[in-house]
């Protein structure tokens, strides 16, 4: 099961949010995602929503203690990240605490238009 952690700034268009998730996929369809996941506070983003519903996932609102204990697993550290949400990375924290235990991070996060960041967690078979 593959999940997408997003984090995005404010008002972030659902176009941009849409390729990053292409971005991270690298050429896996679409279809492997399990579903989308960000933390409680982007959960309401309408650009957020609005991909989703277009991918035909649902939006996982990660609870702050969640993210929190993916931390140290982050790949990626962004001043940015740790000023606002107070973890390295959000799109991998957010992955990595909806993939759930043992989940792993495919690759560090990716950026589109300096609005959205992305990131794929799973768990190894």
């Amino acid at each position: 099961m593959m999940v997408a952690g997003l984090g995005c700034r404010r008002g972030a268009r659902a176009e941009d949010v849409a390729a990053a998730i292409a971005l991270a996929l690298d050429g896996r369809a679409p279809g492997a995602l399990a579903r989308l996941a960000t933390s409680a506070a982007k959960a309401r983003e309408p650009g957020l929503l609005e991909a989703a519903a277009s991918l035909g996932l649902t939006l996982e609102a990660v609870p702050r203690d969640a993210l929190l204990a993916a931390a140290p697993r982050c790949l990626t550290h962004s001043a940015r990240a740790l000023a606002e949400a107070g973890v390295p990375s959000l799109a991998e924290t957010a992955a990595l605490a909806s993939a759930g235990p043992g989940a792993v991070l495919l690759g560090p996060r990716v950026a589109v238009a300096r609005a959205v960041t992305c990131a794929l967690a799973e768990v190894p078979a």
